[in-house]
Formats: structure tokens, C-alpha cells, sequence
């Protein structure tokens, strides 16, 4: 049986994840309708909106042969579509990175982990 490298675990894969996620945090902060990122991971049912410090685990990086797929894990404000925001979220992303690091974005996946209802 032959013994396969992940193509997302090599070292050139994880400097591109590197670059990729601080280069996609400033545009994701930056849309309407988000509140936050949220971690990839549900606790008790709940999404906990991450820090400054830590925003990097709500987005993924898949490098693939024909590009990069992205998953982002965020919380949207209440009472606003969610196909836009998604959509504005997706362009944004997507031109970011093929504007700034030349890859080509293959899929970009909008994970919402929870919604933010202001006053509450």
C-alpha cells in the first residue's frame, strides 16, 4: 500500500494556509452583516465568536491541483439576508486572494455558526 502526503499538509501547503488566512480576516471583518468569525466547532450548541488573536481557526484552506478551497465559519448580524451576505462574503474572498496571491479560488465555502441579535 502506498503511503500519500496529504497535498494540504505539505510545507508549501501550510506558508500558502498561512498567507491565505491573514489575507482573507481583514475582508471577512470588513463585510456587512458579519459580527465575527466563529470556531469550526459547535460547543454545547453554541458558536463561540473568536478573538483577534485567534480568527485564523474560523477559516480553512484546502490546496487543490486545479486551486484553493476555502471554508469560513462566521456569525452573522440578525435580521440580515444571509444569501447576501454570503455572496458579498464569497466575491470578496475570491478576489482578495486571486488579486493579492495569484491562486486561483476554486470553492469557497460559507459556514454560519450563529446569529448575533444586538441588545440582547
Amino acid at each position: 500500500m502506498e503511503s500519500r502526503t496529504k497535498p494540504s499538509s505539505t510545507p508549501r501547503a501550510k506558508a500558502a494556509r498561512t498567507l491565505i488566512q491573514s489575507q482573507d480576516l481583514g475582508r471577512i471583518q470588513d463585510c456587512y452583516g458579519i459580527v465575527g468569525m466563529a470556531a469550526q466547532g459547535l460547543r454545547e450548541g453554541l458558536a463561540q465568536r473568536l478573538h483577534r488573536d485567534s480568527v485564523h481557526r474560523g477559516v480553512d484552506v484546502e490546496l487543490r491541483e486545479d486551486g484553493v478551497a476555502i471554508s469560513l465559519y462566521v456569525i452573522v448580524e440578525f435580521g440580515i439576508r444571509v444569501s447576501e451576505v454570503s455572496q458579498n462574503l464569497t466575491n470578496a474572498v475570491r478576489y482578495s486572494i486571486e488579486r493579492t496571491l495569484g491562486l486561483p479560488v476554486v470553492e469557497v465555502n460559507i459556514h454560519v455558526q450563529g446569529v448575533h441579535v444586538t441588545g440582547v
